[in-house]
C-alpha cells in the first residue's frame, strides 16, 4: 500500500511537472539485457535474469527507481551523464526493490533536448570480484543430494521444457501420493559464506507445487535447517519459468560461529493435488571475494 501511494505521488509529480513545463525532455529506458563478462571465463553460468527495475541517476542526481520499460519527463537539457543501475525485487517482493550488488551499472553520455526522447537500452554484466557456486544440471552428476533419511521423491534431470534459457537440462522432481515429500541439500564440500556481506541465492524455477528454500548451518556439534523463501505454486495450465533473487545476508549473519553452509530444498505435495511438478535450474550462490 505504501508503494502504491509512493508511485501515485510520482505520477502526480510528473503530471504537474509536464503541466507547468510543457516542453520537457523525455527519457525512455527499455528492458535490460545481460552478457557474459570475459574476465569470468563463464564462471557465472547461464545468463538468465529478472532485472525488473532500473535505478536512474543523471549527473549523479538520483531521479528514481522505475519498472522497465518506462518513459518519463526530465526537466533538464543539454549534455548529461546517465547511470542506470540494475535493480531487482528483493526476495521476489514487489515492494522491496534493491540495486543488485553483483551486476554492473550502465553508463552513457547523451544530450537531452526539449520535446525529444532519449532512448537507452541498458546492458549489464556480473562484476569481476565475485565467488560463484553454480548448479546448472549440465553435467552427468550434480551437486544436490536427496536426503537419504527420508523415503521421498528424488531429483533427476530432464530436457523437455527448455523455453527461456540456453541450457541442455534442468532438475526435475515429481511429487505424488507415494512420493509426497522432497528434501534435498547442496552436496559437500560445504559452502563458506562471509558474514556481514552481500550474498544471494539465484534460482530459476517452474513449479506446480510450493517449494521452500532454506540454509543449513553446519557446525561440529549440530546441523540446523533454517527455512527461508517459499516459491509459490503456479497453475499447471499457465506455468512459466521464473527467476528469483534470495537475500542470504541476514541468515548468514545469524549463524553460530564457525558455521559452514548448504542450501536446502523442501516440498510436500500440496493439499488437494494428486501430482506436483518442480523444475529448477541455474542455481547460484554469489558473494564478493
Amino acid at each position: 500500500m505504501r508503494l502504491f501511494f509512493y508511485l501515485l505521488s510520482l505520477f502526480f509529480l510528473f503530471s504537474a511537472c509536464v503541466k507547468n513545463n510543457p516542453d520537457p525532455s523525455w527519457l525512455q529506458v527499455n528492458e535490460w539485457t545481460i552478457s557474459a563478462n570475459p574476465s569470468l571465463s563463464l564462471e557465472e553460468g547461464e545468463l538468465t535474469e529478472n532485472i525488473s527495475e532500473a535505478w536512474v541517476y543523471i549527473n549523479d542526481e538520483v531521479i528514481g527507481v522505475f519498472q522497465v520499460p518506462f518513459k518519463i519527463p526530465i526537466l533538464k537539457e543539454g549534455n548529461v551523464t546517465f547511470k542506470i543501475f540494475p535493480a531487482i525485487k528483493n526476495n521476489g517482493i514487489s515492494a522491496t526493490k534493491k540495486i543488485y550488488p553483483f551486476l554492473k551499472e550502465y553508463v552513457i553520455n547523451g544530450t537531452l533536448v526539449k520535446n525529444q526522447v532519449f532512448t537507452i537500452n541498458p546492458t549489464t554484466q556480473y562484476k569481476e570480484n565475485l565467488n560463484f557456486w553454480v548448479e546448472d544440471f549440465e553435467d552427468a552428476s550434480f551437486q544436490i543430494t536427496d536426503d537419504p533419511n527420508t523415503s521421498a521423491a528424488n531429483i533427476n534431470t530432464d530436457n523437455t521444457n527448455l523455453q527461456w534459457f540456453n541450457g541442455n537440462a534442468y532438475g526435475k522432481v515429481v511429487l505424488n501420493a507415494e512420493d509426497s515429500t522432497w528434501i534435498a541439500f547442496t552436496s559437500e564440500p560445504y559452502m563458506i559464506l562471509p558474514k556481514g556481506q552481500e550474498c544471494y541465492l539465484e534460482i530459476d524455477y517452474k513449479v506446480t507445487n510450493n517449494l521452500t528454500t532454506g540454509l543449513l548451518y553446519v557446525t561440529s556439534e549440530s546441523t540446523t535447517n533454517n527455512l527461508n523463501i517459499r516459491l509459490n505454486a503456479q497453475k499447471p495450465e499457465v506455468t512459466v519459468w521464473k527467476k528469483i533473487y534470495i537475500d542470504l545476508r541476514e541468515l548468514i549473519g545469524n549463524s553460530p560461529s564457525g558455521s559452514v553452509f548448504s542450501q536446502s530444498f523442501i516440498a510436500s505435495l500440496d493439499e488437494g493435488n494428486t501430482e506436483g511438478i518442480i523444475l529448477i535450474d541455474n542455481i547460484k550462490v554469489i558473494h564478493f571475494q
